[in-house]
């Protein structure tokens, strides 16, 4: 019995889509909680003072750079020696990301025009990968393969997008010094790289220092995983991808941090943000510019944005569709990147301070994101699979 268990729990952790609907689960706890007796234990425990700051402030800005850490690595390993490794592979992900996060940005400057509520744009322009695949993943071998790695290279990308977006636009009053001070640790980070050292234990002392001088600077805290992770060295090789894995400190460090960060940090963020209480939020909250302009955003400011990249680059043959997807099929996964839930949430507690504009940003990532969800499964789920060989024998 207890070797059963033991398998079982082995499948879910080897499944990478499992992290998806373990952060589904935490965001409906967290509605759940925050709307019952425990809500006033609930918020008052994430606004609990540990040492220099809060519950909230502890998981936003230091775990939450471990997630951009592993993010960081992600799109180092997929630009160097991945599927974004070239030209050719990054023009498809890497225009219908762009598209995706200008189209909803200006669907949400629509709907907020003249509210003074227009520093939230970029709320509804990031892509949640976890959720999507995590939806991706219930659906099987409906999918073809090909799509999963578009939404997965789209997202990366997007995810880059949403980094310079933060560090561009998101940052509060710059201290000089402790900018400097992050400097100078990044330029030592570079330095153990360029001098061939490959154990892992200086990289991470530095990024902890790192990390304190940027959460010091001004500059957003999660920021600093991304530094660190672009100073990890990856050894490209010719050898497999095991064997790289073996000797790539990025690797390592990268298989290191799937767990923790998928199973744990994840969804303690996702219940810790995704919490909203409905009392006194009537009909006005639901209708309100920024609730709307995040919905729409996500809904259907990605479906436009995206899918009409992808056609425009296919009808001028500069691009291919993945291979054995339909139309259909690439509409479904279209809308699945409109579930925007983690990085939206996050760069939503950064646009506002006020705490009713943050719950409207929330409830518009919900309702955003869980149209975009489940039209997108549903699209998926009925499209017939046979559809992309007769596309191609009539092409």
């Amino acid at each position: 019995m207890a070797g059963r268990i033991q398998n079982t729990i082995r499948k879910f952790l080897d499944n990478g889509s499992s992290g998806g609907l373990l952060l589904m689960a935490s965001a409906a706890l967290a509605l759940v909680v925050a709307n019952s007796p425990l809500s006033e234990t609930y918020f008052h425990t994430l606004h609990a003072y540990v040492g220099p700051l809060s519950v909230a402030h502890w998981i936003n800005d230091a775990l939450m750079a471990v997630f951009f850490l592993m993010v960081g690595l992600e799109i180092k390993r997929e630009m160097v020696d991945g599927h974004l490794s070239s030209w050719p592979r990054r023009i498809l992900p890497g225009v219908a990301a762009a598209a995706g996060m200008a189209v909803p940005a200006l669907i949400y400057l629509f709907f907020t025009a003249g509210t003074g509520a227009t520093h939230g744009w970029a709320i509804p322009s990031a892509t949640d990968i976890a959720f999507a695949l995590g939806v991706l993943s219930l659906l099987g071998p409906r999918v073809p393969t090909s799509l999963k790695v578009f939404l997965a290279a789209l997202a990366i990308l997007d995810d880059l997008g949403a980094v310079i977006v933060i560090g561009l636009f998101y940052t509060a009053d710059v201290s000089p010094m402790y900018l400097g001070l992050s400097a100078v640790v990044v330029a030592a980070l570079a330095g153990l790289n360029l001098s061939g050292v490959m154990r892992l234990s200086p990289y991470l002392v530095l990024g902890v220092v790192l990390w304190f001088f940027v959460l010091q600077s001004g500059i957003h805290a999660t920021i600093a995983g991304v530094m660190l992770a672009l100073t990890i060295p990856l050894k490209r090789t010719p050898a497999t991808p095991e064997a790289r894995g073996a000797e790539s400190p990025l690797h390592r460090l990268e298989h290191a941090l799937i767990v923790p960060v998928s199973f744990i940090i994840i969804p303690i963020f996702g219940f810790a943000n995704a919490g909203v209480s409905f009392a006194g939020l009537g009909m006005d909250a639901l209708l309100a510019p920024v609730t709307l302009g995040v919905a729409v955003g996500l809904s259907l400011g990605k479906l436009v944005g995206i899918f009409g990249a992808v056609a425009i680059l296919v009808k001028l043959d500069w691009a291919d569709l993945p291979v054995g997807a339909s139309w259909m099929q690439m509409l479904g996964t279209t809308l699945l990147c409109g579930i925007g839930f983690t990085m939206s949430l996050f760069i939503s507690l950064l646009a506002f301070n006020e705490p009713l504009l943050q719950d409207e940003a929330k409830i518009g990532i919900l309702m955003g994101s869980l149209v975009a969800g489940i039209t997108g499964y549903l699209i998926l789920r009925f499209a017939k699979r046979e559809e992309p060989r007769r596309m191609a024998a009539t092409g």
